[in-house]
C-alpha cells in the first residue's frame, strides 16, 4: 500500500492599495498558484473593506480546496502604517477614508477562521523582492519604491526593520535640498514640507513641470511629462513644454538618487532594489537618479549592487504570503 502524498503548504498573500486589493495563494517555495483582484472600497469605510477582502479571500480558499488543498493561513501587505503585533491600521491617508483604527487582522481572522499577519505595503514588496526578486540571497537589502508617493523597508536577515512604532520605511518624509522653489521648502502630502517625496514622487515631477513653466495642455499628468521629455518627442526646436518636462524629469531622479544614497550610508546593504513606477519608466529616470546615488556614496560603498525590482505585481503578495509561512 503506497503512502498519501503530503499536502503541500499553503497560503494566501493580499496587497491591499488604496485602488485595488490583489489576492494569490503562494506555496512554500513561493509560487502564485492562482489569483484574483478587486477594486478597493477606498470610500465605503474599515467595515466595508474587510467584508469585501474577506469575500475575495474566501473564494480563494475555495478554489484551492477544489483542487485539493488546504489554506493554513493569511498574509497582508496594506497601505497605511501597520501595527504588526496586533494587526491593526495606526494610521492611514484619506487614500482609503476610515481606514486608520481598524482591526485589520482581527478582522479578516474572525470572518475567515484564519490566522492572519499584517503590514504595511512596501515592507511586504520588499520582503518579496528579499526572498525571491531582485535581492534573493542577500543577507540585508534595502528597497526603496518612487511612484505616487516614496516609501521603502530594510529587510534584515528576512526580517522587514519595522521600527518600534512601526513607522520604519517611510523614506519619502525626510529633507532634501532638492524640495524647495524660490527658496521655499515645498509642501508635502505629510504637512510638513521640503520632503523627498515633495520632489521626487511621480505627481511631485508633474508639479515641478508645471513650476518649470510647462502647460498642462502639453502634459496633464507625470506620463505626459515623460513622453514630453523623451529626446526624440522633440520635433524640430525645444518648446518651453519640452524644456520643463526634461529639468522636472532630471530635478526627481536627482533627489530621489540622493536619497537613496544618504540612505545607502546610513544602513550598508549588501544589496538595493529601486522599485515603483519611476524605476520602470527606463533610463530617462534611471540613469540620472543613479548618477546622484553614487555621487552620494561614501567610498567603501562605490561598489554596492543597485538594480531595478524584478517581481513586479506579484512583489507584495509573495512578501505577505512570506509573513506566515515563515
Amino acid at each position: 500500500m503506497t503512502a498519501p502524498l503530503a499536502q503541500a503548504t499553503l497560503v494566501i498573500g493580499v496587497d491591499l492599495g488604496g485602488t485595488k486589493t490583489a489576492a494569490g495563494v503562494v506555496d512554500s517555495t513561493g509560487v502564485v498558484l492562482m489569483s484574483e483582484t478587486i477594486p478597493t472600497l477606498n470610500r465605503a469605510g474599515g467595515e466595508a473593506i474587510l467584508d469585501a477582502t474577506s469575500a475575495l479571500i474566501a473564494g480563494l480558499v475555495e478554489r484551492a480546496a477544489d483542487a485539493g488543498h488546504n489554506v493554513s493561513g493569511v498574509g497582508v501587505g496594506s497601505a497605511g502604517v501597520i501595527d504588526a503585533a496586533s494587526g491593526t491600521v495606526v494610521s492611514a491617508t484619506d487614500a482609503i477614508l476610515g481606514w486608520a483604527g481598524t482591526a485589520l487582522a482581527a478582522g479578516l481572522s474572525a470572518r475567515l477562521g484564519l490566522r492572519v499577519r499584517a503590514v504595511n505595503d512596501v515592507h511586504s514588496h520588499a520582503l518579496g523582492e528579499a526572498w525571491l526578486g531582485a535581492a534573493a540571497g542577500s543577507s540585508s537589502s534595502l528597497m526603496v519604491a518612487f511612484g505616487t508617493g516614496v516609501g521603502g523597508s530594510f529587510v534584515l536577515d528576512g526580517t522587514p526593520v519595522l521600527g518600534h512604532r512601526f513607522v520604519g520605511g517611510h523614506v519619502g518624509h525626510f529633507a532634501s535640498p532638492y524640495a524647495t522653489f524660490n527658496g521655499v521648502p515645498l509642501a508635502c502630502v505629510c504637512g510638513s514640507a521640503g520632503h523627498v517625496e515633495a520632489i521626487a514622487s511621480g505627481p511631485a515631477i508633474h508639479e515641478s513641470y508645471l513650476r518649470l513653466g510647462g502647460s498642462a495642455l502639453d502634459a496633464a499628468d507625470t506620463r505626459g511629462v515623460f513622453a514630453l521629455a523623451e529626446p526624440d518627442s522633440n520635433a524640430d526646436a525645444a518648446t518651453a513644454s519640452t524644456l520643463a518636462a526634461a529639468q522636472a524629469v532630471e530635478l526627481g531622479a536627482a533627489a530621489a538618487g540622493q536619497a537613496v544614497g544618504g540612505l545607502i550610508n546610513i544602513l550598508d546593504p549588501e544589496t538595493v532594489v529601486v522599485s515603483g513606477g519611476l524605476a520602470d519608466a527606463g533610463d530617462l529616470w534611471w540613469k540620472p537618479m543613479e548618477i546622484a546615488l553614487r555621487r552620494e556614496l561614501l567610498s567603501p560603498l562605490l561598489s554596492v549592487p543597485v538594480v531595478r525590482a524584478t517581481l513586479g505585481n506579484s512583489a507584495a503578495i509573495v512578501g505577505a504570503a512570506k509573513l506566515v509561512l515563515q
